[in-house]
C-alpha cells in the first residue's frame, strides 16, 4: 500500500510479494509497453449501449478475449531488450500504432450474451488498454517525468522498461568472456540513455525534475558500488563504471540548469484525472465526487480522534516499543489474534492455508526466536528517525499490521490461487485495483475495532486507529490537489505535515518525499483510492445489508468480495449484485478531444 511505514519494512513485502504483480502493495507501479510493468447477459441499464461494450456487433468468445489479453500483455513487454531502451518520438508513433490495432479488435467484440463474470473480464483488459492510451495521450512519462529515464525502477512511479537491458549490471563478478562482454556494452550505453533523455524531455515539469535531481545520488552510487564490486577481477571495467556514474551527476546538474525553464506543476489536471478514474480505475467518482468524499473523511477523522482523546484523558500513556524484541513480540501476537477474531466471529472465512509467519517471517527480525532480538533501545525507533506509521505502531501495531498482513499479504497469497480466470490471475497493471486493495485494507483498520478487535487492548489504542487515519488524510488530500494543479510539490509536502496531528509528520522527512512522489508521478487516484476505496467498500457493504434484510450474513459478504479478486470496485459490485450502472461501460472522450 502506499503508506510510510518504515522504508525497510516497505522494500521487505514488496520482494516478498514480488515486484511486478500488485498485492496490494498494490504493486502499484504503472505498466505499458513503453515503461516498466514488471449466467446469460442481463440488459444494459439505461443511456448505456445495450449491444455492447463500445458499440462492438461481432460475435466473440471469452477465448478470444483471453487470447488477445495475451497478446496485449506480449506486446507492452516486447519493448524490453537487452538493447538500451528507445523513447524517440519515432519509437513512440510505432508502438502508439500497435495499440491502436489492438484496441480496435477489442472494440469489435460482442459481449452481450457472455455470463456476467466474462463481461467483467472484458473490461479488464479494456481498462488496461485505456490505461496505456492515457500514457501516450496524457502522462507521456517519457517526455514529461526526468526520472523516468532511472535504471532503478524503484522510485514510485514510472521507469523505462529496460529490466533485460540493466539486469546486467547486478551480476556478481567474474564474468565469463561473454558476460563480461554484455556487461561492459551495458555500462557504455548508460551515458547514451541520458543523452537521449535530454532530448526526449520536451513538456518537462519542475517538480518532476527536482523529484529525480533528489533521487540521482541514490542512482550515481550504484555505480560507484559496481566499480567496487569490479576492482578484484575486472578493474578494466571500472572506468566504464565511473563513467556511467558521472553521466548520473551529469544528468541532475542539466536538470538543475533547466528547471527553471519547465512547466511549473506536474499535475494532470481534475478532467484527467477524472477521465483516468472513470476508464481506468472505472470509478463512477471523477475529482470533484473523490474530493469531497475526502474532505469528508478528513471532518469525521479528525472529529472521532478528538472525542477518543477526551474519553481516554485520565487513562496513562501507552508503552511505546523501542527495540527489535519488543516490536517483534507485539507484532507476532497481533496477527495470530486477529487472524483468531476474525475466525471465532464468523467476520470471514479463514482459509487452512493462513499462517501469520508468511508475513512477520519476512519482517523485522525474520523467524528469529524473541528472546535471541536485541532488546536495548533502536536509533530506528526513536522520534527523530521514525516515520508516522511507525510512530502509531509502536503503541498499538494491531490495525496498521493488520492492513498490511490481512488487507495485502493475504490478498497476494488469495490472487496467486485465483483459477476461475487467466485474465484475473495475471493480476492488474497500473494500480486499476487500489481502490479494492486500499479499500478493503483501510476498511479493515477502522471496521475491525468497531467490531471488536481491540476490546481486549488497552483503550488508548483506538486513538492510534484514528491517527492512522489521519496519516491516510495527510497523503490524499496532497494527492488531489498537486493533480488538480492547485499547489506544487513543496506546498504538498508542507500539507501533508501540517494535516498529521501531534506533530508526527515533518515535510522534509524522507517518507514524506516519497509519498509526495508517489502521488506526482503517477496518474490520479494514487493515495486518494485510500480513502474512496473504502467509501466504495461501505457503500456495497450497506446496499447488500438492505437488499438482503435479516438475511444479510456478514462472512457471506465478505467472502463474496474477496472472491472476485483483486479488479476494480464497480466489476466486484457488479459480479456480487447484476448490477454495472456503477461501470462506464462505453470508453469516453479524452477531455478536449
Amino acid at each position: 500500500m502506499p503508506t510510510r511505514y518504515a522504508l525497510g519494512t516497505f522494500l521487505a513485502l514488496f520482494l516478498l510479494l514480488g515486484a511486478r504483480s500488485p498485492l496490494p502493495a498494490d504493486s502499484t507501479t504503472p505498466d505499458a509497453a513503453l515503461i516498466d510493468p514488471r449466467g446469460a447477459g442481463e440488459d444494459a441499464p439505461e443511456g448505456r449501449d445495450s449491444r455492447s461494450p463500445d458499440g462492438a456487433t461481432a460475435r466473440s468468445t471469452y477465448d478470444e478475449l483471453a487470447s488477445l489479453f495475451e497478446e496485449f500483455r506480449r506486446f507492452q513487454d516486447s519493448a524490453e531488450s537487452s538493447d538500451a531502451p528507445d523513447y524517440s518520438a519515432a519509437a513512440i508513433r510505432q508502438r502508439y500504432d500497435g495499440l491502436t490495432r489492438l484496441r480496435e479488435r477489442l472494440a469489435a467484440m460482442d459481449t452481450t450474451a457472455w455470463p456476467v463474470w466474462q463481461q467483467v473480464d472484458y473490461h479488464l483488459v479494456r481498462g488496461e488498454m485505456n490505461a496505456v492510451e492515457f500514457h501516450h495521450r496524457v502522462l507521456k512519462p517519457w517526455a514529461r517525468d526526468p526520472g523516468f529515464y532511472s535504471i532503478r525502477g524503484g522510485d514510485a512511479g514510472a521507469s523505462m522498461n529496460a529490466e533485460s537491458f540493466t539486469s546486467v549490471l547486478f551480476m556478481a563478478p567474474p564474468f565469463s568472456e561473454e558476460d563480461k562482454a554484455r556487461f561492459q556494452a551495458t555500462l557504455r550505453a548508460v551515458p547514451g540513455i541520458y543523452e537521449q533523455a535530454r532530448s526526449n524531455l520536451t513538456e518537462a515539469a519542475a517538480d518532476l525534475a527536482e523529484l529525480a535531481i533528489r533521487n540521482a545520488s541514490g542512482e550515481a552510487e550504484i555505480y560507484v558500488r559496481i566499480a567496487e564490486r569490479l576492482q578484484e577481477h575486472h578493474p578494466d571495467l571500472m572506468d566504464d563504471a565511473r563513467a556511467a556514474e558521472q553521466a548520473v551527476r551529469n544528468y541532475a546538474s542539466w536538470l538543475e540548469a533547466n528547471k527553471h525553464e519547465m512547466a511549473p506543476l506536474a499535475g494532470i489536471g481534475k478532467d484527467n484525472y477524472s477521465w483516468w478514474m472513470h476508464n481506468v480505475q472505472l470509478s463512477p467518482w471523477g475529482w470533484e465526487e473523490n474530493n469531497a468524499i475526502i474532505q469528508r473523511e478528513y471532518d469525521r477523522v479528525i472529529t472521532f480522534l478528538k472525542l477518543e482523546e477526551n474519553r481516554n484523558r485520565e487513562l496513562p500513556p501507552l508503552e511505546v516499543a523501542m527495540s527489535e524484541r519488543a516490536w517483534n513480540r507485539n507484532l507476532r501476537q497481533a496477527l495470530h489474534y486477529v487472524v483468531d477474531f476474525l475466525r471465532d466471529e464468523e467476520i470471514m472465512t479463514v482459509p487452512d492455508w493462513v499462517d501469520p509467519s508468511d508475513y512477520y517471517g519476512g519482517r523485522r527480525g525474520s523467524m528469529a526466536a524473541l528472546e535471541d532480538l536485541d532488546d536495548s533501545p533502536s536509533e530506528e525507533f526513536a522520534p527523530e528517525n521514525s516515520s508516522v506509521d511507525t510512530k502509531y505502531r509502536q503503541r498499538e501495531l494491531l490495525p496498521g499490521e493488520t492492513h498490511e498482513y490481512i488487507g495485502h499479504m493475504l490478498d497476494g497469497q488469495r490472487q496467486r490461487r485465483q483459477t476461475r480466470s487467466p485474465i484475473r490471475h495475471a493480476g492488474r497493471r497500473y494500480n486499476m485495483g487500489s481502490m479494492r486493495t486500499e479499500g478493503w485494507a483501510v476498511a479493515l483498520e477502522e471496521l475491525l475495532m468497531q467490531a471488536g478487535v481491540l476490546d481486549e487492548r488497552p483503550r488508548k489504542g483506538r486513538e492510534m486507529e484514528y491517527l492512522m487515519n489521519a496519516s491516510h488524510m495527510s497523503l490524499a488530500i496532497p494527492d488531489m490537489k498537486m493533480h488538480a494543479n492547485e499547489i506544487n510539490l513543496a506546498e504538498a509536502r508542507r500539507l501533508c505535515a501540517a494535516i498529521m496531528p501531534r506533530g508526527w509528520s515533518r515535510e522534509d522527512e524522507r517518507m514524506v518525499w516519497f509519498e509526495m512522489q508517489s502521488n506526482l508521478r503517477n496518474p490520479g487516484g494514487f493515495h486518494s483510492n485510500v480513502v474512496t476505496g473504502k467509501a466504495y467498500f461501505m457503500k456495497m457493504f450497506r446496499e447488500q445489508a438492505q437488499e438482503l434484510g435479516d438475511d444479510f450474513v456478514l462472512r457471506d459478504f465478505v467472502d463474496a468480495f474477496l472472491a472476485a479478486g483483486i479488479i476494480p470496485m464497480s466489476l466486484v459490485r457488479w459480479e456480487m449484485t447484476g448490477n454495472s450502472d456503477d461501470v462506464t461501460l462505453v470508453t469516453e472522450p479524452f477531455p478536449g478531444s
